[in-house]
């Protein structure tokens, strides 16, 4: 099976299973439609409560409602030369499963999914759609991608989201961040998530004596004693990077998580929109 086959069939078995569970949806829409009325049970909004008929039947009702306003969801991937890494799976293909797993949860909640890739300028992007074969060739793109030698423009990914989506939407952007981004004004005009993806041995990379390494992103070689100092110290400024690098998201009013090439990514994903980080 290939990796595209594998990382669907894998992704749809975990939305419509672990994932979703009993729950309709990991997104919220903001315009709701009233449905009926119910007595209001522990862990119920109490904002929903209708006091006047609570008032005549002497207990709580709360007023249930659904979903009426479908949501515009977009997912921009930053695929530059540093996703092309990962000591046992790639960051792109991270990426792919990510953006697979949250396109066929987009999909199953009946909302609109619109995707674009980005490295040094906008490759790909595609119409807001509801049709689940999207997924196929969003996901094929992605690991048919070539980043090598691209450099990030997180600014030109801000400035083109920020003129191309028009109606009011979730964006949710997949990178490593490795570059700080200023989604300020794009976090204004939309809800912006960033879904940071790491692999763990470029955070703290093993001592490998004098080695010759090539830059995928820039294509500079370089040349060094990679020793446990130097490891050490590389590896307190990707740290300090970091902290300043979640400073300024908060600051700019964007959630965020970081998720590993490591670990299951429908869970990570599922602790993000459930509100759990």
């Amino acid at each position: 099976m290939s990796t595209l086959n594998k990382i669907l069939v894998r992704a749809r078995r975990q939305v419509f299973s672990e994932m979703i569970g009993n729950n309709p949806s990991i997104f919220h829409g903001e315009g709701y439609d009233f449905i009926e009325l119910r007595e209001y049970m522990p862990g119920d909004d109490i904002r929903h409560i209708d006091w006047n008929i609570s008032a005549k039947m002497q207990t709580p009702y709360i007023k249930i409602f659904k979903e009426e306003r479908e949501l515009n969801i977009v997912i921009a991937t930053m695929l530059n030369g540093s996703v092309h890494f990962g000591a046992k799976k790639f960051k792109q293909e991270l990426i792919a499963e990510i953006v697979a797993n949250l396109s066929y949860a987009i999909l199953h909640n009946g909302d609109l999914l619109s995707t674009h890739i980005y490295a040094d300028r906008l490759y790909s992007e595609s119409r807001p759609t509801k049709k689940v074969s999207s997924v196929t060739k969003s996901v094929d793109e992605i690991l048919q991608f070539d980043p090598i030698n691209k450099v990030a423009d997180y600014k030109g990914l801000a400035e083109t989201l920020y003129k191309r989506v028009r109606r009011r939407s979730l964006i949710l952007v997949v990178a490593d961040f490795f570059e700080l981004p200023d989604f300020k004004l794009l976090a204004k005009k939309h809800e912006v998530v960033a879904i940071i993806v790491r692999d763990r041995l470029e955070e703290k990379p093993p001592v490998m004596g004098f080695a010759s390494l090539r830059d995928p992103e820039t294509g500079v070689q370089l040349e060094g004693d990679y020793s446990q100092k130097s490891v050490d110290a590389y590896a307190k400024k990707v740290h300090a990077h970091d902290r300043t690098l979640y400073s300024t998201l908060r600051k700019d009013g964007v959630r965020f998580t970081k998720i590993y090439t490591d670990e299951n990514s429908a869970i990570a994903l599922r602790r993000l929109f459930e509100g759990q980080i």
